[in-house]
């Protein structure tokens, strides 16, 4: 039987192609992506490269040796011990209250559940200036729980302790906030199954839990520990700004810019800035390493349907 005009199939290259792309079938018109690409990159240098080329150039502008004297004073060596001891202390245990936030709220279904959810997001509401006096009215010296512990000999405001628990604060809700979401689209499924054949909880969570978590632990980890040795608001208010003891590292950059010694503020900046494009690529690979991981076990998945 013979095909009519009517209903012949139409030559492939008789109609018009349409370009795909990676996240769609139609593509924007090259001027366009033109524009917004040059409108991002013009954001960026205005907002992010310029400003990072001059801290480096202010910092090597009076020499590399002043570069070096300015970052091995006393002080800003002490500033940099207590931002290290800072995040070593705040980063661990609000990674070991995340997992175990986000297990708590994804696996089970308890009495208060919103409310965690709830003090989860709390710090990401409040500003960290805010919080840092929260802590100075709960330990300050007027305070009830401020003259019992003055009485006992311990020191929480305007010592080690206050920054700790004021950066702990600040941190804590970033591991949990990439683990919850994460654990909820896997779902309870492979737990129970190994729960149903005899394994422990423990041994459940390493063998199961862990492998599929480990890369938005890390991402959780790594944003952690960057908003630690950063932070300045909360720890500005709660530490005193005393010379040496309670000063962190962008305390001591801002106190040296106030006394107009630039070259050595803007060579302790860069120091946080280093930290923060170390943070960044290592933050890049992670996101790469999971997506990629995610692609392979979805193509294994795949293949190994009939």
């Amino acid at each position: 039987m013979s095909l009519t005009k009517k209903n012949k199939p139409a030559h492939p290259r008789s109609r018009k192609a349409v370009p795909r792309t990676r996240y769609g079938n139609l593509q924007e018109p090259l001027i366009i992506r033109i524009a917004l690409v040059a409108t991002a990159l013009l954001f960026l240098s205005l907002f992010l490269f310029i400003p990072l080329i001059s801290v480096f150039l202010q910092a090597f502008s009076k020499g590399f040796g002043v570069f070096v004297s300015s970052i091995t004073t006393r002080d800003t060596l002490a500033a940099i011990r207590l931002t290290l001891v800072t995040a070593c202390v705040a980063v661990p245990v609000n990674t070991l209250f995340g997992v175990c936030a986000a297990w708590a709220i994804t696996k089970f279904d308890f009495r208060g559940k919103s409310i965690l959810i709830t003090l989860i997001d709390l710090p990401f509401s409040i500003s960290p200036v805010i919080s840092g006096l929260l802590f100075v009215l709960l330990f300050g010296a007027n305070s009830l729980l401020g003259a019992w512990l003055s009485a006992g000999g311990i020191r929480i405001i305007f010592a080690v302790p206050g920054i700790v628990l004021a950066t702990m604060f600040v941190t804590f809700p970033f591991v949990a906030r990439e683990l919850i979401p994460l654990m909820q689209a896997q779902g309870p499924e492979e737990e129970e199954a190994a729960l149903t054949l005899g394994a422990s909880g423990w041994k459940a969570f390493l063998r199961i839990t862990s492998p599929n978590i480990k890369w938005g632990l890390l991402y959780g980890v790594i944003l952690c520990n960057a908003r630690a040795m950063g932070e300045f608001g909360a720890v500005s208010v709660v530490s005193g700004h005393i010379r040496g003891l309670t000063n962190t590292l962008p305390l001591q950059v801002e106190i040296l810019y106030n006394e107009y010694q630039s070259a050595a503020a803007f060579a302790a900046a860069s120091l946080l800035t280093v930290l923060s494009l170390i943070t960044l690529a290592v933050k890049s690979m992670v996101e790469w390493r999971g997506e990629r991981s995610q692609e392979l076990r979805g193509s294994g998945e795949k293949g190994g349907k009939p």
